[in-house]
């Protein structure tokens, strides 16, 4: 890709990108009709059509969310292969990530509040939400929701701000561009140093930034959750700078 579509590509990006964490999901579940919300919330013994309980929606969810996060993971490391994309896409996107980005949003208090007082031998909520895979396909399920009443031009940047955490634990511990970066100096006899230039951002959503130098002088920036995401992506913007 020229860098200057993927410049382009990546500002787009960033102007629909709200700050990481669930409040921004959790407001278009919030704002989905009842009839609908209650349909991605509701178990299938609940329901007298099993069509009218979250399966269906999981199913919708579950594209929506593949694709956003690929978007997102596509335009943030231009230097990852397909192999290391494929392989943090499939950790952030994983049952146990839904499972734990349900939980942040809130969805189990939303499942107990619609689960019918008299279920005629159905499951009951409280043993509904033991299992990992039916948090994970409720989350995928609201998910789906929100693309179908708000449209995926609100819905992704929704879901990549919900599974930021995800996404940064992912590719912290599976996109090493540090050594990479450092490999390619060392052709050199180069050395490239990290340091950070700036935090902002409250305790629970902290963001640090990072300057990647060699010899004092700047060859990338970046920014994330951790000091460590944030030296990973200025070794990537380096990477990036530098070329093949």
């Amino acid at each position: 890709m020229a860098r200057g579509i993927r410049a382009i590509a990546r500002g787009r990006l960033l102007k629909r990108r709200p700050k990481g964490g669930p409040k921004p999901l959790r407001e278009l579940i919030d704002a989905l009709p009842e009839d609908l919300r209650r349909k991605a919330l509701s178990h299938s013994s609940w329901v007298q059509h099993r069509a009218d309980s979250y399966g269906r929606l999981a199913f919708l969810g579950d594209s929506v969310l593949g694709l956003a996060i690929a978007e997102h993971l596509f335009m943030r490391f231009p230097r990852a292969d397909i192999g290391r994309l494929t392989k943090v896409h499939g950790q952030a996107v994983s049952g146990r990530a839904c499972a734990q980005v349900a939980q942040e949003l809130g969805l189990p208090d939303l499942v107990r509040a619609v689960e019918p007082e008299h279920s005629d031998g159905g499951i009951g909520s409280d043993a509904l939400l033991e299992s990992e895979r039916a948090l994970a396909s409720i989350c995928e399920a609201v998910i789906g929701a929100c693309y179908l009443h708000h449209g995926f031009e609100a819905t992704l940047p929704a879901t990549v701000a919900a599974f930021a955490s995800q996404v940064e634990l992912a590719s912290e511990t599976l996109i090493d561009f540090k050594s990479a970066l450092q490999e390619r100096l060392a052709r050199n006899g180069d050395r490239v140093r990290y340091e950070v230039t700036g935090e902002d951002g409250p305790p629970h959503d902290r963001r640090f930034e990072v300057s990647a130098t060699v010899g004092g002088r700047v060859i990338g920036k970046g920014t994330g959750r951790s000091k460590k995401a944030a030296e990973q992506a200025a070794a990537a913007e380096a990477l990036d700078r530098l070329g093949d």
